[in-house]
């Protein structure tokens, strides 16, 4: 692989690949948006979205983590289970779930109100998946999708009946351009300066900047000062030029760093803030 480093710094720039939780998160957000619905032109959400429907994430471990985070971006409600206390605290603490409840009726009850509504919602129960499972199938609860995991490494999930689209984590398109970007400080000032400029530049690409619009609430304090997705070259070209114009120009006061991966080559960028005397 080729890598170019420009103004290096000791920031960095690729500490978002592609086997993070954030990218595998946006995976699962593009497999999940195929079967998006369009939204009447006079509602509040005119993007194309799976709102309405309930997906089953499974188990709430790392990659059911994923799972409900690309739930919350794409706009439907999701189900989870978990029975650790620990793990449970956390994805409160980091905003991937909205309720952790004690049984499957407190979560229908939840689910069934923001569904009717096509709302974004996310619930976990703090039960064993595999009790809640069964009590779904004996009580005919059909989620319209179902996380199987990780290619190779498929869940072992009950039949749900006819009508379960199955969910696994989407190849992203060789075409598209993998760009990430982060800053050294202050990521509630500084990062909402760059996703704007970002947001700009993917007018044309609703699906990005859907992405960007909402994952970064759900993806953790951890991920607050990185971004990373996938776009058109001509796009993430333009982000990485404006990105170093406001550095330059000393808009964004605090070191910068991005990098772009188009085939097997990457381009790394790094930009400290301007000092005055």
């Amino acid at each position: 692989m080729c890598v170019r480093r420009e103004s290096l710094l000791s920031l960095d720039p690729v500490s978002v690949t592609p086997a993070s939780l954030q990218l595998e998160a946006y995976g699962l957000y593009c497999a999940l948006m195929p079967g998006a619905a369009s939204v009447d032109a006079g509602a509040q959400e005119t993007e194309p979205s799976p709102g309405g429907k309930l997906l089953y994430a499974g188990e709430l471990d790392a990659r059911g983590r994923a799972m409900v985070i690309a739930g919350n971006v794409s706009g439907c409600a999701t189900l989870a289970a978990i029975a650790d206390l620990d793990a449970q605290k956390l994805v409160i603490r980091e905003g991937v779930v909205d309720f952790v409840v004690t049984s499957l009726d407190e979560a229908l009850r939840i689910l069934k109100n923001e569904i009717r509504k096509r709302a974004t919602v996310a619930v976990c129960v703090g039960a064993s998946p595999a009790a809640v499972e069964l009590e779904m199938v004996e009580r005919g609860v059909l989620p319209d999708l179902v996380f199987l995991g990780a290619p190779g490494q498929r869940r072992s999930l009950p039949n749900f009946g006819f009508g379960s689209r199955e969910i696994q984590c989407a190849e992203p398109d060789p075409n598209l351009t993998f760009v990430t970007w982060q800053v050294a400080q202050a990521p509630a000032r500084w990062m909402a300066k760059l996703d704007a400029i970002a947001l700009d530049c993917l007018s044309a690409d609703w699906r990005a900047r859907r992405w960007l619009r909402i994952a970064p609430r759900y993806c953790g304090r951890s991920e607050q000062a990185r971004r990373a997705l996938y776009c058109e070259r001509e796009a993430a070209e333009q982000i990485i030029k404006r990105f170093a114009a406001q550095v330059h120009d000393g808009a964004i006061e605090t070191a910068v760093s991005a990098s772009v991966v188009i085939g097997g080559a990457t381009k790394v960028f790094q930009w400290p803030p301007v000092t005055t005397a």
